[in-house]
């Protein structure tokens, strides 16, 4: 079976920067297993293994477009330290669901000074060209549960 709309993949995967820096794997962590065609991955590896079957090896480079976007400045925010309240230490690198007017948003603190604290609503790899290196291991038709909840379910995938 092909990969296509709506079919079970499982992989295996590496994800490099275009330094070579990994930025994710699979490895130790077991197989992905997603839903095709649901946005359960970034649409550029979608594209990629779209039309490939078990035992395919796919190399794919990704653009910042057809990823997690590229950088936007404009997400990028001083807000005074006052407006984490309840939080006595608050450090680089942590992160926070900060309530916008487009809807909830994940912000990661970038800066922190005595009265302010700067805050990035960018994914942390937009702007990032991403390379996979991909081995798909199954493919197969989603289960009528599976396409109702949108995403899949057993070993790899979702468990209820």
């Amino acid at each position: 079976m092909k990969v296509s709309e709506n079919s079970v993949v499982v992989i295996d995967y590496k994800l490099t920067d275009n330094d070579g820096e990994v930025i994710d794997s699979s490895e130790g962590a077991g197989p992905l297993a997603y839903l095709h065609g649901m946005g359960n991955i970034i649409t550029g590896l979608e594209e990629a293994l779209l039309g490939k079957e078990a035992g395919d090896e796919v190399k794919a480079s990704i653009e910042p477009a057809k990823a997690y976007g590229e950088r936007q400045e404009d997400m990028k925010q001083e807000v005074p330290r006052d407006l984490f309240s309840g939080i006595d230490n608050i450090e680089l690198g942590m992160q926070f669901q900060s309530e916008t007017e487009q809807g909830p948003v994940m912000v990661t603190v970038v800066a922190v000074e005595e009265e302010m604290v700067t805050v990035d609503g960018n994914h942390p790899l937009a702007g990032v060209h991403l390379n996979f290196d991909v081995t798909i291991r199954e493919v197969r038709e989603a289960s009528e549960e599976e396409l109702a909840h949108g995403h899949v379910h057993g070993e790899g995938g979702h468990q209820h």
